[in-house]
């Protein structure tokens, strides 16, 4: 076991990198520990809003916040997901999935959102093998196919758009009456061309031998079950806080997201803060995530001071 840290981060995102930043720069002995550096940012393939950067892909981003990171005294262990976090008497115990075993006065929890699995038939097995919850990541493999995209949002549609230059046949699987996704995103994904849009449908299973080989999905409008040949299914419906490692320490809301101290980002447990999408907080934004790392990393320091 490495000797005490004085702040330990949990997570790879904007909320966490930039907690590291503030860490370090108040001369804390800081230990960042995350399962990768892509998260959702990473997923994301065209970044309009942060500011400096008029266009910008989520991995270069990424890839920035990154390079600023490891200007500080920043230890840093990637491939590391917490499994669990207790508090013994004033000390924090994180213990990985590879048995790792720190200990910090302070943590700050900011490992933000996995992605919402549709739990059919067939996702679990062809995970990987045609089944993705990344366009960013896995669009390339795709050239000349057949895929489908389940959801009706934001991410959905941007999805699309990361298929457009690779996938012959893109369809849209939304379960409700209208897409939800910005107009602007919804009209470059139909005029492409490529695009199908189906509403009212609810994937049901997904098929194949060795790889993806169809969809069947249910078709509200009819009441009669539908198939598609596919050989890929991009599952875009959502997010769930990443959280299971907590427990009793934190207080969740109906979302299951930590409830914090919106000026402190403190949770209920006397040095344990959190950040970023994990939180309650109302806007899932990266600006917003980056200044929240900033918040609970100074919130932190002053517990420290305080001690």
């Amino acid at each position: 076991m490495e000797s005490i840290y004085d702040l330990i981060i949990i997570g790879g995102g904007p909320a966490g990198i930039t907690a590291a930043i503030y860490g370090a720069r108040k001369a804390l002995k800081v230990l960042l520990l995350t399962k990768d550096f892509v998260g959702q940012m990473g997923r994301t393939d065209s970044i309009e809003n942060y500011p400096g950067f008029s266009q910008i892909g989520g991995m270069d981003l990424s890839k920035k916040f990154r390079e600023h990171l490891k200007k500080f005294s920043v230890e840093i262990k990637e491939g590391s997901e917490v499994k669990s976090l207790l508090k013994l008497d004033k000390v924090f115990k994180a213990e990985t999935i590879k048995g790792e075993v720190f200990e910090a006065k302070s943590v700050v929890v900011a490992s933000g959102r996995n992605p919402r699995p549709l739990r059919i038939p067939g996702e679990k097995e062809f995970e990987g093998k045609g089944v993705s919850f990344c366009g960013t990541c896995d669009a390339p493999f795709f050239k000349d196919k057949t895929v489908a995209v389940i959801g009706g949002g934001n991410a959905a549609l941007e999805t699309v758009l990361d298929l457009l230059p690779f996938a012959a046949k893109i369809y849209v699987l939304e379960i409700s009456s209208r897409l939800l996704a910005d107009e602007i995103i919804q009209q470059r994904a139909k005029d492409s061309g490529k695009a199908e849009i189906i509403l009212r449908a609810q994937a049901l299973e997904i098929k194949g031998k060795s790889t993806v080989e169809n969809l069947v999905f249910r078709d509200l409008k009819s009441n009669q079950n539908k198939e598609l040949g596919v050989q890929g299914v991009f599952i875009e419906i959502g997010s769930l806080p990443a959280t299971d490692f907590l427990k009793d320490l934190v207080d969740f809301n109906k979302a299951g997201e930590i409830v914090i101290d919106p000026l402190a980002c403190a949770t209920k447990t006397p040095g344990l803060f959190a950040a970023g999408d994990v939180t309650n907080v109302k806007y899932k934004q990266i600006v917003v995530a980056a200044g929240e790392g900033a918040k609970a990393a100074l919130s932190a320091y002053n517990y420290l001071q305080n001690q």
